[in-house]
């Protein structure tokens, strides 16, 4: 148990922002699965519209700093390249 004031302020704080964090992983999560399960049933226009949506939500968790800017960029990439492929040439 924190023994000082400022100490138990932080823990406080620390809870807080890894209950919010969490809820914006969980998130991403989500909106990964759902460009996942357009993929997988083979709609270009809905893996479009899906990608664009996750796209953008996972750049917000970059720049809340929930996921690294790299891992951000990795996950983008490998998911337009998934949706890319569905498209006919």
């Amino acid at each position: 148990m924190a023994n000082t004031t400022s100490a138990q302020k932080a823990t406080r704080k620390i809870a807080r922002r890894t209950e919010v964090n969490t809820a914006r992983r969980s998130r991403v999560r989500t909106f990964i699965r759902k460009v996942e399960e357009a993929i997988a049933s083979g709609d270009p226009k809905a893996a479009q519209e899906a990608m664009r949506v996750t796209e953008s939500e996972i750049m917000r968790a970059v720049s809340k700093g929930v996921i690294a800017k790299n891992t951000g960029s990795r996950k983008v990439a490998r998911l337009t390249q998934r949706v890319k492929a569905l498209t006919p040439a």
